[in-house]
């Protein structure tokens, strides 16, 4: 099929590479010349494993090709994909310019019949108002379907999770658009959850804030559990062993960041409020994460009074492994304390070299870590998981290491002669 996607960020991107891989001629259409010139290249502008491999190889094969010209990518497709960002604002609302922006631009290219599929995380209710703005700017109703087809792509991961994903959510307003759909995506064998537009907005949403308050759930558990001397791996293994609950998204530590969780629960709070809703529960998430790093600060206080004067490295500051994405970043935010509080700090993450004022950033891990007094591990990189720790132990000034993440074996540090921090691990 003849595929317009606008949009070449992280979803716009995934969701063009992929579908070219498997055969469909895809258009991305991005503003930034520079930005088109270079993925004409092959070259990314982001981290994904895996990605850049694939757009070769599908620019190669002349079914990949990006362009900052809309009509013309408009005029040839079928289907056209909206894959904007969609971004927070101060109040915590989400920021609709760049969806607005699309719509006033594709209007008057709609002259023959446009499957319209939202990729962009939207607020409850746009692809309602998107299906009546269309009609209102004289666009004949025969001549488009608009589908809500969200996306739930893990960075680092996302290839994958576009290939094999749990389930495919398409909401319509009329099922016309269905059949189509299911032929572009041939190459996926899921589960299709048919719903209304806004209902395929909510299942977004209602997703992402589960999986929040599932993390704040078991880093409140950490605290109770540190208090009464309880290792939280434990807790977590046994709770996720129970069918009902799993093991995803069980592991304490310094909470959720990136492009999407923070801001899907503001979101979703603000528009629960405009109907006079009080989402006491996802309140309650938002809070829980936002006084992570403030207990960790207190961790390192009662470990070490002093450490304001000392040299600190701090391991990662992506918001994730596998990513260069510090959208929201724990560690990030970590850093910036840090650094507020006069610390000296050294940091290292493999794919970002993070420029945070008054802040010395490294591209060998164990130079970080020169005569450091304190190693904070702040992004579960598998690289820190596996660090030769007699190095780390030679090199370090002090012996202390305090793991944000939970994801070090204490008795593998001790064997070194470090000591180990972490939460609720006795």
């Amino acid at each position: 099929m003849d595929v317009c996607v606008i949009g070449a960020g992280y979803v716009g991107l995934t969701t063009s590479t992929v579908l070219a891989n498997y055969g469909h001629r895809v258009s991305c259409v991005e503003k930034q010349k520079e930005k088109v010139e270079m993925l004409k290249k092959g070259e990314l502008p982001i981290y994904e494993p895996g990605l850049e491999k694939m757009l070769v190889s599908s620019i190669e094969a002349g079914n990949l090709d990006f362009t900052d010209d809309l009509a013309k990518a408009v005029r040839k497709s079928l289907i056209i994909f909206i894959a904007v960002g969609t971004p927070q604002n101060s109040d915590g609302t989400a920021n609709l310019r760049f969806f607005d922006e699309v719509i006033n631009e594709l209007s008057p290219l709609i002259d023959t019949y446009k499957i319209i599929i939202t990729k962009s995380t939207v607020p409850l209710g746009t692809n309602e108002d998107l299906h009546l703005k269309l009609i209102e700017k004289g666009v004949p109703q025969t001549n488009f379907d608009v589908v809500s087809n969200p996306e739930f792509l893990r960075e680092g991961t996302a290839i994958s999770d576009m290939l094999h994903p749990d389930k495919v959510v398409i909401g319509v307003r009329n099922h016309t658009a269905i059949q189509t759909l299911q032929k572009l995506y041939h190459f996926i064998d899921a589960p299709y959850i048919i719903t209304n537009l806004t209902g395929a907005e909510m299942i977004k949403y209602a997703s992402n804030a589960f999986l929040a308050v599932k993390i704040s759930f078991i880093n409140e558990l950490a605290k109770i559990s540190d208090a009464y001397n309880v290792d939280i791996t434990d807790v977590a293994l046994g709770i996720g062993m129970d069918p009902r609950i799993g093991h995803h998204f069980l592991q304490a530590g310094l909470g959720y960041g990136g492009s999407c969780f923070p801001k899907d629960l503001a979101a979703l709070e603000h528009q629960s409020m405009k109907k006079n809703v009080t989402p006491h529960l996802l309140q309650a998430a938002q809070m829980i994460n936002n006084s992570l790093i403030d207990d960790y600060l207190a961790k390192i206080e009662k470990e070490i009074p002093a450490y304001r004067n000392m040299k600190i490295t701090v391991w990662g500051a992506s918001f994730k492994p596998n990513t260069d994405d510090t959208r929201h970043s724990q560690a990030l935010k970590l850093i910036e304390r840090l650094t507020e509080e006069g610390c000296n700090i050294h940091v290292f993450d493999p794919v970002v070299f993070p420029k945070v004022k008054n802040t010395t950033a490294y591209k060998d891990m164990y130079e970080s870590i020169q005569q450091a007094d304190l190693l904070i591990v702040a992004t579960e990189w598998r690289q820190f998981i596996e660090a030769d720790w007699a190095i780390v132990k030679e090199k370090m000034k002090g012996n202390i290491l305090v793991d944000c993440r939970n994801c070090i074996q204490p008795y593998t540090l001790k064997r070194n002669g470090l000591k180990y921090i972490g939460v609720a691990r006795p």
